[in-house]
């Protein structure tokens, strides 16, 4: 469950939708008075905050988390629109995991929010299904109906990424980014032979995956 403090409900509703969009349980807070109303009952997984809060500011806030036995370990993303250094030196000094400044992208947002969830070790619960394909996050297993798909590592990483983010355009170099990781120095087309295997083990389903011409990958419904 992420939390995301923030008191300016168009950026909050942002915020809650880019996460649930890719399958993650989200709930949004507009001050520190109803934070720490709910803390009292649920312990979060992660907490998005903004600093300019009214009544207890996000600083307040972040030292409060931190000096609270049950939330003293949950990750914290600051969120500003105050881009000075004092505010970022502050917020990690006071123990803040990341520090992004508004206006940001969604999709930056979500995989900073993803990428310090794997850090802290939590881990995304999220199944997916498109028609009989099955996605399981946690067991890392695909099937089509009952059978049991076998994908390698990196086949189940694409899958995974296309889809939690339907209908978004991945480079090559982006995919290896995501799958390979960042020190990973090798040729794109180890993209495309991974494409071209990963949409023969899943059939018909591998259809879905479509080449956007210049670009590389994206993954498409039976409507599109």
């Amino acid at each position: 469950m992420i939390w995301c403090v923030e008191d300016d409900v168009s950026i909050r509703d942002i915020e809650l939708y880019a996460l649930k969009s890719v399958g993650l349980e989200a709930r949004g807070f507009a001050n520190g008075e109803d934070f720490w109303q709910a803390a009292k009952n649920q312990r979060p997984d992660l907490i998005v905050l903004d600093i300019m809060l009214p009544g207890v500011g996000g600083i307040e806030l972040l030292d409060g988390i931190r000096n609270t036995a049950s939330l003293k370990d949950v990750p914290v993303i600051m969120a500003t629109a105050k881009d000075t250094e004092f505010d970022k030196v502050q917020s990690l000094e006071l123990g803040a995991d990341y520090y992004i400044t508004k206006p940001f992208g969604v999709m930056e947002f979500v995989s900073i929010v993803k990428a310090v969830l794997r850090r802290s070790g939590k881990v995304e619960t999220k199944n997916i299904s498109i028609g009989d394909l099955h996605i399981n996050c946690v067991e890392h297993t695909v099937s089509i109906g009952n059978k049991k798909i076998e994908l390698t590592y990196k086949e189940f990483e694409m899958l995974k990424l296309f889809a939690l983010h339907p209908k978004v355009a991945f480079s090559r170099e982006r995919l290896m980014k995501e799958v390979w990781g960042t020190d990973f120095y090798g040729e794109t087309r180890t993209v495309d032979m991974h494409i071209k295997t990963l949409r023969q083990k899943l059939k018909d389903y591998g259809a879905l995956i479509k080449t956007v011409r210049n670009i590389g990958y994206r993954l498409e419904g039976f409507d599109d």
